[in-house]
């Protein structure tokens, strides 16, 4: 089946609106604009996936066990990809802070995919990266289209440069990975499962880039790219999910730690970027208990089930908690894994009774398979190309 070609965008429509519904036409402007972009953006994006577009093949020069990165600059215009800036075989740095960090952060997304699983690129057939920085006046976003990144430079007052989030390049390159491994839909909380893999792995791009252990992380993503009139310090915490911000003109951060606060809406594909907080938590839950590097051991079980074949379309989160249950039996056994990913999705009210994968509108029965033993670790690798990555505090 071919793989959904879905618009993903970084900041949620519940987060824009209170800024477009402001009585300041100033201060609405952007968020306004943002909006009208996305809701276009969403329609081209469908409209092509329906009439097919031709798949992005890897460059013959390019190999496909290293990251192949070209960034562009929009020029604060709509085409893309833009201008081209840098690329994997560019000798220098940019001279623009928001194309060098869209290149590192590429890469850093690269890596963990390949040092941590093997996989190579989105594809795992080496697919080029591409992303585009300066996209539109005043842009509050970021998005994967289906082919490549684009990032806003926000509009100065509530939204920074996205580019300042490698948490959240991450997280919109996860979508590339999902689009081509589960496909998982958009809707409901297969679109939430599809929020929280990318969460999940958005953030494990950072700890991997900054050898964090799961205790050091801070858990967020978006940190970074809220202005300091916001009172909040990112977008969304797998740590603590319902308290990333509270500010008196974008509200509340509305996500969920458990089921007891599911919420049922119409809104943004069902809420999708609010029921993601249920599974960000079991995995944070999950992987401070294993404590050590969150990639290693939860990360890999996270990964067996994306890419393993058995996780649906419209899976649930149920079913997706059972698959994560028998992927760390078949991996590690009955060890302090299983019991450590019992409790999570116990304490976060996830039953993990019942059939195999399972999904909102398929059931498939079966159990849990036998341990086996698992593969060998892959070959650690450190991506070519200009040094031009930042320190952590432009991060």
């Amino acid at each position: 089946m071919a793989a959904h070609r879905i618009f993903c965008t970084l900041i949620p429509p519940h987060i824009l609106m209170p800024l477009a519904t402001q009585a300041d036409p100033a201060l609405a402007y952007a968020a306004r604009r943002t909006l009208e972009r996305d809701a276009y953006e969403r329609t081209h994006r469908d409209l092509t996936s329906l009439l097919g577009v031709p798949r992005v093949v890897r460059p013959a020069e390019a190999e496909a066990d290293r990251p192949y990165r070209t960034v562009y600059d929009g020029q604060h215009g709509i085409g893309l990809p833009g201008a081209k800036m840098v690329s994997e075989n560019s000798e220098d740095a940019s001279g623009d802070a928001a194309v060098n960090r869209a290149y590192t952060g590429l890469g850093a997304a690269f890596d963990l995919f390949f040092d941590a699983y093997g996989r190579r690129s989105l594809d795992s057939d080496g697919l080029p990266l591409t992303a585009t920085v300066h996209y539109d006046e005043g842009y509050c976003n970021a998005f994967w289209n289906g082919e490549q990144m684009v990032f806003g430079d926000g509009d100065g007052e509530f939204f920074l440069d996205l580019t300042k989030s490698i948490d959240a390049i991450g997280h919109e390159l996860t979508h590339g990975v999902t689009q081509y491994t589960a496909n998982l839909g958009y809707h409901g909380q297969a679109g939430a499962l599809n929020e929280s893999m990318s969460d999940v792995f958005g953030s494990l791009v950072k700890q991997y880039a900054f050898g964090q252990m799961a205790t050091e992380a801070d858990w967020l993503i978006g940190a970074g790219i809220l202005s300091p009139r916001v009172n909040g310090v990112a977008l969304r915490s797998l740590k603590a999910p319902g308290t990333a911000y509270d500010d008196e003109v974008l509200g509340k951060d509305p996500q969920p730690a458990t089921m007891d606060g599911y919420v049922r809406t119409a809104y943004d594909n069902g809420g999708v970027h609010i029921n993601s907080g249920i599974p960000n938590h079991a995995f944070y839950l999950f992987a401070a208990a294993l404590g050590g590097h969150a990639w290693e051991r939860a990360g890999q079980i996270w990964y067996d089930v994306l890419t393993g074949g058995e996780l649906p379309e419209m899976a649930d989160f149920g079913g997706f908690a059972r698959l994560t249950a028998q992927a760390a039996i078949e991996r590690y056994g009955h060890g302090e894994e299983i019991q450590a990913l019992m409790k999570a999705w116990h304490d976060v009210g996830v039953s993990t009774e019942g059939g195999g994968g399972g999904g909102n509108s398929e059931r498939r029965r079966g159990g849990f398979a036998g341990a086996t033993p698992p593969p060998p670790p892959p070959q650690l690798h450190t991506s070519p190309g200009p040094d031009i990555g930042g320190d952590d505090d432009e991060w």
